[in-house]
């Protein structure tokens, strides 16, 4: 593993432990040449999965990416940062694990949107804004109205 400090390719990891959802490995490493330490993180990867964008363009999936856009989504909303992790690796895993070698960001963008759906309802709006593509006013309006109305229906249950 290369240092992201002096670029040494010479590096110890100096502790492993599974991450607390037990999806991946946390490595503690130290350069051998100036001496930072730094954290690695290593995850299963089941398959080379292709994603479709709705232009018809073709790139391989990357998890990066999704969890950039969760983690703008969840921006100043205080969720912890373990539940976001937990969301795109549920997405990740969903993705992978779905037998297919290619999948529309379509799909992906459903998944990502039925997790914060439960995670928290700002963030789910949000996502939703950029990956509806909301043109006007009216367009939040009416989608905050079914997020009210499942909300309130899910407390008359209770």
């Amino acid at each position: 593993m290369r240092c992201p400090f002096c670029a040494n390719d010479d590096t110890q990891v100096k502790d492993s432990r599974p991450t607390e959802d037990n999806t991946a490995i946390r490595r503690r490493r130290q350069c051998s040449s100036c001496g930072a330490r730094f954290t690695t993180f290593e995850r299963i990867q089941l398959r080379e999965v292709t994603v479709v964008k709705s232009n018809d363009a073709r790139e391989p999936f990357d998890r990066s990416k999704l969890e950039q856009s969760v983690t703008l989504a969840c921006r100043k909303r205080g969720i912890d940062r373990e539940k976001i992790d937990q969301l795109v690796s549920g997405v990740q895993r969903q993705v992978e694990t779905s037998g297919e070698a290619e999948i529309s960001s379509l799909a992906i963008g459903e998944m990502v949107m039925d997790g914060l759906r439960v995670l928290d309802s700002v963030a789910y709006i949000r996502f939703a804004s950029v990956y509806r593509s909301f043109n006007e006013a009216k367009d939040f309006e009416e989608f905050a109205g079914t997020v009210r109305d499942v909300a309130g229906r899910g407390t008359d249950n209770a």
